[in-house]
């Protein structure tokens, strides 16, 4: 291990034993002044311009919104929620729960949202009692240590031991390596060579899949209103979201409306001859997303590809192909969409689940529809761990004020994604817990109960 991994992990480990014994009012005191400290709009507002600045991507103002939203949305959730000695009790079943922190994590954020994960998966880590370091995407580093510098100010202000948080210096990719392997725990947000190298460092990890959210617009939706909040989510931060739209899948019937009705929120169909074009600037090897499309307004990424667009497109639309061979039908991280129709809806499922299987399995998908049969024919049949209903989905996804999902930068997506979990990773992930259990009455299984059914069709 190096020196200054081996440093980090020391501090970081002295710093969480001295909370390890706090009690809760103690704990919650602490999580209050770092959530003020990452919410407060000044100190927001200088992470989100940092972070356009340093990555050159996304949009200040959306940055912005997703950095304040997200940390008052996870302190939200994190309220009243009890961490410290039991959290449970089942007298009838003779079972106490008692909560104890995990010890040290290594949190790697992505270099599209560095402030807003390291707020939301750092309040959660802090409220467990652990300790977290932070490695940034090597484009990102100077952002995600200047929030955990105000994570860091905050902690002193409340008498907390500041290494409770704590910044890989130089996070090159052996430097995370070895971090991960150090921690007690890994909370991975980034590529898939990201996630598998964290669950391939021996420490246990919560990874998170590649996202390519398809979602399905059928003959009964409302398209005005699916098409708006398509558009907001799509170009929301220049779709640097992994939750961001990326493909519809359209009834046939109402195809041209909402092609028509995107193009009233800003959206520009592509010919096919144009969209050769942006294929080659966003796939210039045939195979791996160019990083300088990554978060770029759809302007950009029109010059780029030498296309004429109308003033004030917001994103380009592009008509699928055959999707095991189209680029288009993967994750394009940018004010991009892609659409195909269908006429019966076991096609439109056939067609979500083989764009999904091209990239982001297990992730999300959505519908835009008011056939509640539709909507869980494709909740039961599709690999995917969210289906947002009627939603943005990129606010939905993780969190949002008018729904009931958990906050959370970090989302789970199952053994489809190669993840272990389909949650989104929340506070109670930064937990063991430990099981104190009493003699209760003895219930033994009756026999009958268990097989009489079988016995009775099948003989003993």
């Amino acid at each position: 291990m190096s020196a200054i991994v081996d440093s980090l992990i020391e501090k970081a480990r002295a710093a969480q034993a001295l909370v390890a014994s706090w009690p809760q009012d103690r704990v919650d005191a602490m999580v209050a002044a770092v959530g003020w400290a990452l919410y407060k709009e000044a100190n927001a507002r200088a992470c989100a311009e940092l972070a356009v600045e340093e990555t050159g991507m996304g949009v200040f103002e959306d940055k912005l919104l997703k950095h304040r939203k997200k940390t008052l949305g996870t302190l939200r959730d994190l309220q009243g929620i009890k961490t410290v000695g039991v959290v449970e009790a089942d007298e009838a079943r003779g079972l106490v729960k008692v909560a104890k922190p995990v010890g040290v994590v290594a949190a790697v954020a992505p270099v599209t949202n560095p402030t807003s994960t390291p707020a939301s998966n750092g309040l959660a880590i802090l409220k467990t009692r652990n300790a977290v370091v932070f490695a940034a995407h090597l484009f990102a580093r100077r952002t995600t240590a200047f929030a955990a510098e105000l994570m860091r100010g905050a902690l002193a202000q409340v008498g907390a031991p500041v290494d409770l948080v704590q910044v890989l210096p130089k996070p090159t990719k052996e430097a995370i390596r070895e971090l991960m392997s150090a921690a007690d725990l890994v909370v991975a947000t980034g590529s898939s060579a990201l996630v598998t190298a964290a669950y391939s460092s021996g420490t246990p990890a919560y990874g998170v899949g590649a996202g390519n959210a398809c979602v399905v617009i059928d003959e009964t939706a409302d398209i005005a209103e699916a098409a708006a909040k398509v558009a907001a989510g799509k170009t929301f931060d220049n779709a640097t979201s992994c939750s961001s739209e990326n493909s519809l899948v359209i009834h046939a019937s109402v195809g041209d409306g909402m092609l028509k009705a995107l193009a009233r929120e800003g959206g520009y169909v592509c010919s096919d001859s144009e969209k050769q074009k942006l294929a080659g600037v966003m796939w210039p090897d045939g195979t791996a997303l160019s990083s300088s499309v990554v978060g770029q307004p759809a302007a950009a990424l029109a010059a780029m590809a030498g296309l004429t667009v109308p003033d004030g497109t917001r994103l380009l639309v592009v008509r699928g192909g055959d999707i095991e061979h189209d680029a288009f039908a993967r994750e394009k991280l940018s004010p991009v969409l892609a659409v195909w129709t269908y006429s019966a809806f076991e096609e439109a499922l056939a067609q979500v689940e083989r764009i999904t299987r091209q990239c982001g399995y297990g992730h999300s998908c959505g519908i835009h529809s008011s056939n509640h049969e539709h909507v869980m024919q494709l909740a039961e049949s599709c690999h995917v761990a969210r289906v947002m209903v009627d939603q943005t989905q990129c606010f939905a996804n993780s969190g949002n004020y008018d729904n009931g999902m958990p906050f959370s930068m970090t989302l789970g997506c199952g053994t489809w994604g190669g993840n272990i979990t389909t949650e989104n990773i929340t506070w109670k992930h930064f937990l063991n817990i430990t099981w104190v259990s009493r003699p209760i009455a003895e219930a033994a299984p009756d026999e009958n109960e268990l097989f009489g059914d079988h016995w009775k069709a099948n003989g003993k």
